[in-house]
């Protein structure tokens, strides 16, 4: 299926204590799963690390040091400190996937983490006590879960990813008015079935699509002027795009790159 997520979401560079490896979903969950994945570490002794995450429009489920939780879209960047040897495994639903198993608007997890347990009760805790040994058998309990648990078909799941695909990979789509031509519906529709389904505005996910891909490109691409990469994005206005970008980032365009060279190449989420 089309990927409704991109690859860009750890800003800086690659630390070598760090790896990440991504997993593709069973066929039958891919509608819903967009991957698994699993951040490992190993660090010397007296080394602290850390792993700063822009995040997706997504729902994530998280097995950290044995707690298993539901993690709603995250709106602003977090950073994830470890020292060590340790992993953290999740599972990321595609955007707009998720409300069948809430039954609820997705909005109302938004910015928040929840017990797994709050969500689904005992069955969670059992399945996050189960959950040790290769990622194999991680991945094969998490959608053996969900598969318990499995939506009734929503045309609406559908509906979001093909609006979310056209924000990611449509470098013509610049506003959100342009959205609700492409789909004929109205600005007011288009919100509501964003905060049902989503968790947040569709002005919101082409903001931080665009935010990631340019992120990356100053990370990947150091002597490139921002101004063009912001031009390419979709970003005329160069005041804007330095606002945007340095409430998401905390760092100006100019001071990412001047970063990034000094680091390794960037990771993707």
């Amino acid at each position: 299926m089309t990927p409704t997520t991109s690859e860009y979401g750890l800003l800086g560079g690659r630390d070598p204590g760090h790896r990440l490896d991504r997993f593709a979903p069973a066929a039958d969950l891919a509608p819903l799963v967009e991957r698994h994945w699993l951040v490992s570490w190993e660090l010397p002794e007296g080394r602290t690390g850390s792993v700063t995450v822009l995040p997706h429009p997504c729902v994530n489920l998280v097995l950290d040091r044995g707690r298993l939780a539901v993690a709603g879209v995250g709106l602003d960047r977090f950073t994830y400190s470890c020292r060590g040897s340790g992993w953290v495994f999740g599972t990321k639903f595609r955007p707009g996937s998720f409300r069948g198993f809430l039954a609820a608007p997705v909005a109302g997890l938004t910015g928040t983490v929840l017990p797994a347990e709050q969500l689904w009760g005992p069955p969670a805790a059992a399945l996050a006590a189960s959950m040790n040994g290769p990622v194999e058998d991680l991945i094969a309990r998490v959608e053996a879960f969900l598969r318990a648990r499995m939506p009734p078909p929503d045309p609406n799941v559908e509906l979001v990813g093909r609006i979310v695909a056209a924000l990611l990979y449509d470098r013509t789509i610049t506003r959100v008015d342009e959205v609700t031509a492409r789909f004929g519906m109205a600005p007011r529709t288009l919100q509501r079935l964003f905060a049902r389904y989503v968790g947040v505005s569709p002005k919101w996910v082409l903001r931080r699509y665009r935010l990631h891909e340019a992120a990356a490109r100053l990370a990947e691409e150091h002597d490139r002027p921002w101004a063009e990469v912001a031009a390419e994005l979709g970003y005329f206005d160069q005041p804007h795009f330095i606002r945007d970008f340095t409430a998401a980032v905390g760092l100006t365009p100019a001071a990412y790159a001047q970063r990034c060279r000094r680091e390794h190449a960037p990771v993707r989420a």
